[in-house]
């Protein structure tokens, strides 16, 4: 890559970095209210995709089955999802939101929907869709990049062991 795409690389990424820094000081805020950004992330794929089993969940959200156990654990006894038997194989078992559940996520994506939508209340209608259109290929380039990029990581982490 050129100077100019590294230069541009860095503005995304910086960009990207006060991004995370303003979530996850949001994320905190929930998590005081009861709901940490794991826990809600897991419900919110719950809501929008229907059922599924622990395994196809950790998978959807990018984590590792026994990552998600315990707040899974949680959303059950919490009473916002809950555990069936899949019709497919009776000997594995489903997660779904429950209607608490499934409300609770509307609520906080309707929440979310009102504050984006004041945020960019006063850009031309072009620039939101815009917005909206090269973010979403953003992001599903992150997510095409994931694995390389974590496989980079480990191979970081591993090499700094060896020393």
């Amino acid at each position: 890559m050129d100077e100019t795409g590294l230069a541009q690389a860095n503005e995304i990424g910086m960009a990207l970095v006060r991004l995370n820094r303003a979530t996850a000081c949001m994320a905190a805020q929930s998590a005081k209210l009861g709901l940490d950004k794991t826990s809600f992330t897991l419900l919110a794929t719950l809501a929008h995709t229907g059922p599924l089993r622990s395994s196809a969940l950790a998978e959807a959200v990018h984590s590792d089955p026994s990552t998600i156990s315990r707040q899974v654990a949680q959303l059950v006894k919490d009473g916002l999802v809950e555990r069936t038997a899949d019709p497919v194989d009776g000997r594995a078992t489903l997660l779904a939101a429950t209607d608490s559940g499934r409300e609770l996520f509307l609520r906080h994506r309707d929440r979310r929907n009102e504050m984006i939508a004041s945020m960019v209340s006063d850009w031309p209608p072009e620039d939101r869709r815009q917005f909206a259109t090269l973010l979403h290929r953003f992001v599903g380039a992150y997510e095409e990049h994931m694995p390389g990029l974590i496989a980079e990581l480990v191979d970081y982490a591993r090499s700094g062991v060896e020393k």
